[in-house]
């Protein structure tokens, strides 16, 4: 089914498991695929095909992908009558969750397609792998891994001619422009404590048509074709995510999202807070968990209290100031959920500076004794 026709240049169809971009006119094309892969100027379409489900999935075609993808490419051109001259993405994100994201100014264009999914495979650059390759396979490199299932793939394609140095700084531009989007979301990563910059096993192509004119050489920030570049990617990226994983700026309204790249989930910030808590108290916030998760006050003052451990990590915050900067975040945080900003002092003189932490689970056992010291005062009228 044709799903949109741009510029003069491409139509984009979709068939049940995959997306096609068909070339109606030649264009260059750079891909990170793996049959056919990098700079090409002779293809006739790009497509993104849904291999597996998820999670859990043992598929033929799905380990064909990942271990024989040329094999792969020529299979899914034989199932969907397509020409093998082509450039092939592969996922496991739905393709009716897939985002089209349209900018011009004035003789320019810029489309992007976007399908992807973070929830279990989001990473930050430089996280432990768990992958070395060697002889052309992939070995184990001694680290526990969960199988990578998450991918964003990006098809862009500009309606104007690039040089080949244009062609990778667009690249550049549309991989920042993913990484903004998920910081815009707030999307943890899942192999460590910082947040997500990608998936690891992000693809990518870039197609521009070839019009026999002088090529466009820059596609950087201070370029228009840069900034379409970064506004379609980042508007794709936010769009596939709301479809596939229900990520919204609403959805990501949570104390327990901003918290989980720590470990936590709502199981054990309900223990962790029951801890300071009476039973009595305890049957309440179980009952009401999302009333203290979501609310807009406790989830900025737990926000502004992981930023602060951010910058103590990233050291641009001297640890000598540790206690009083947690203190004060954290007395904030009490407050927020206890509603009552005018037990500020009385609970920043509560909480126990000298044991205060950067370490994972210590600040975790923080933030609930925080939470927990607010909790306890929610429904209180009177104090002796």
């Amino acid at each position: 089914m044709l799903i949109g026709k741009f510029y003069s240049g491409i139509e984009v169809h979709r068939s049940e498991k995959i997306i096609v971009v068909k070339f109606l006119t030649p264009h260059r094309v750079i891909s990170t695929c793996r049959a056919g892969g990098g700079l090409r100027d002779d293809f006739d379409l790009i497509f993104n095909h849904q291999s597996c489900e998820p999670t859990g999935h043992t598929r033929k075609t799905h380990a064909q992908a990942v271990h024989e993808p040329a094999a792969y490419m020529r299979t899914i051109c034989l199932q969907n009558s397509l020409s093998e001259n082509c450039a092939s993405l592969g996922t496991a994100a739905n393709m009716n969750c897939a985002a089209i994201k349209s900018e011009t100014f004035r003789d320019l264009e810029v489309v992007t397609v976007c399908t992807g999914g973070v929830e279990t495979n989001a990473g930050r650059a430089g996280d432990p792998a768990s992958l070395y390759e060697i002889n052309g396979k992939f070995k184990s490199a001694d680290i526990e891994a969960k199988e990578p299932c998450g991918t964003i793939n990006i098809i862009l394609c500009i309606n104007r001619e690039l040089t080949q140095g244009a062609m990778v700084r667009s690249v550049m531009m549309a991989t920042e422009a993913k990484t903004a989007a998920l910081q815009d979301l707030n999307v943890n990563s899942c192999y460590s404590d910082g947040l997500a910059t990608g998936t690891g096993t992000d693809q990518i192509a870039v197609a521009s048509r070839l019009t026999g004119e002088t090529p466009l050489t820059g596609a950087g920030k201070h370029t228009k074709l840069g900034e379409l570049i970064g506004r379609t990617v980042k508007k794709a990226v936010a769009g596939t995510l709301e479809l596939q994983n229900g990520m919204t700026p609403l959805s990501r309204r949570s104390v327990l999202v901003h918290i989980e790249r720590f470990g936590a989930d709502q199981k054990a910030i309900q223990e962790g807070m029951a801890i300071f808590l009476s039973k009595d108290q305890t049957v309440l916030l179980n009952n009401n968990f999302d009333c203290i998760n979501s609310d807009p006050i406790t989830v900025a003052a737990a926000a502004a209290l992981v930023h602060m451990r951010d910058k103590f990590i990233q050291r641009i915050l001297p640890e000598t100031c540790l206690a009083e900067i947690f203190t004060t975040y954290g007395a904030h945080l009490a407050a927020a959920v206890s509603g009552k900003y005018d037990r500020f002092i009385l609970y920043k003189s509560r909480l126990p500076g000298e044991k205060i932490r950067l370490e994972k689970s210590a600040f975790l056992e923080f933030i609930y004794c925080c939470m927990a010291m607010g909790y306890e005062e929610k429904w209180e009228t009177k104090f002796i």
